[in-house]
């Protein structure tokens, strides 16, 4: 296919190239093996990790490669185009920005050194409740401080990669919402060490799920962590958590544009190959619009698995491994109908719908 980056400069060329290469090591049967036995990546984020693009929004100054969001929308893309999951790539890239921007500077020099090397996992992140789904402001976990420390009760659900982290994000409500002028306000981030927490209040409780995300139900009870474990001011959290999740968004879709090329790419080949009454599908306009459509809109998946037919839906060729994986990504982190109901309201002037 045309190379269609016309826009980058040459060191983000390069960077695309290289990291394209590194991932195409793992082939499909590795994604396969761990979809089946839901495991975690591990080999593979390793390797992106000792290449340094897990810690390519981190300041050099702590050991990163400083570079910026436009960086890392690129890894993430070539890392979903070479046929892998980015999802835990993408967690250990944005979730530390939360520490960056409002922790303090002992904070900073303690956690993010570690890592940009990998010494420590920082993929998981305590927002979603299971009474509270989109509306954050309604979740109903409590951190209430004790001295020099606080104590957390409540329930996280489909919250990613605990039992794969050392380290946690935790949003909790320390000041109870009927106590507040704004909803946003009284909400707090702490940095949780998991591997202090597991047993003596946090109970992590895996579940299994439609794509291999390595998704807990958490529940707190009466957990104890040291009141240092605040990232900046008390209930101010939900603005800082915002600055994460900003990030998060982009990196997502940077997540989707690397699945819609990789949809494409093995359609074109296939449909070049796959010959059916003396020629090749693609020469088909039934075929070949279809692709050439999402193509046009960088939006494949279904064109994909129309094109390969029953093939489509058979393990060995990944197509519904990755039909499952970037499924997700119309209900999370962020539902399409939040989406449109911005831009209603926002971009169209239409009363507000919720």
């Amino acid at each position: 296919m045309k190379d269609m980056s016309f826009a980058l400069t040459d060191d983000q060329k390069a960077l695309k190239t290289a990291v394209y290469d590194l991932c195409k090591q793992y082939t499909g049967e590795y994604w396969r093996e761990l979809d089946a036995k839901r495991e975690y990546p591990d080999a593979f984020i390793n390797d992106l990790t000792k290449a340094g693009y897990l810690a390519v929004l981190i300041p050099q100054e702590y050991g990163g490669a400083g570079l910026g969001i436009m960086e890392a929308a690129l890894i993430l893309e070539e890392i979903n185009r070479s046929g892998g999951n980015g999802g835990a790539c993408h967690a250990q890239m944005y979730i530390m920005g939360t520490v960056l921007r409002h922790g303090s500077e002992p904070q900073k020099r303690q956690y993010l050194p570690k890592l940009a090397t990998g010494e420590l996992r920082l993929q998981a992140f305590g927002v979603t409740e299971p009474n509270a789904g989109s509306d954050t402001t309604k979740l109903q976990t409590t951190a209430i401080k004790k001295g020099d420390r606080y104590v957390v009760n409540g329930q996280k659900m489909f919250i990613s990669r605990v039992l794969q982290s050392d380290l946690m994000l935790l949003l909790a409500r320390t000041t109870p919402v009927d106590q507040v002028q704004k909803k946003t306000d009284g909400l707090s981030v702490f940095l949780i060490d998991i591997r202090e927490a597991k047993g003596k209040g946090l109970d992590v409780r895996p579940l299994r799920m439609m794509m291999n995300h390595s998704t807990n139900a958490l529940f707190f009870d009466n957990l104890e962590i040291p009141a240092d474990s605040l990232i900046g001011q008390e209930g101010k959290g939900f603005s800082y958590i915002l600055d994460g999740m900003n990030a998060e968004r982009i990196l997502v879709a940077s997540d989707s544009l690397g699945d819609a090329r990789w949809f494409i790419e093995k359609a074109v080949a296939y449909s070049s190959q796959r010959v059916i009454f003396g020629k090749p599908i693609g020469a088909n306009q039934g075929v070949q619009f279809p692709i050439a459509k999402a193509h046009m809109a960088i939006e494949a998946g279904n064109a994909c698995i129309d094109c390969h037919g029953g093939y489509g839906f058979a393990e060995e060729y990944d197509i519904e491994r990755k039909f499952r994986e970037s499924r997700l990504y119309r209900a999370a982190p962020i539902n399409n109908n939040l989406i449109m109901a911005y831009v209603g309201e926002h971009v169209l002037g239409m009363p507000r719908s919720y």
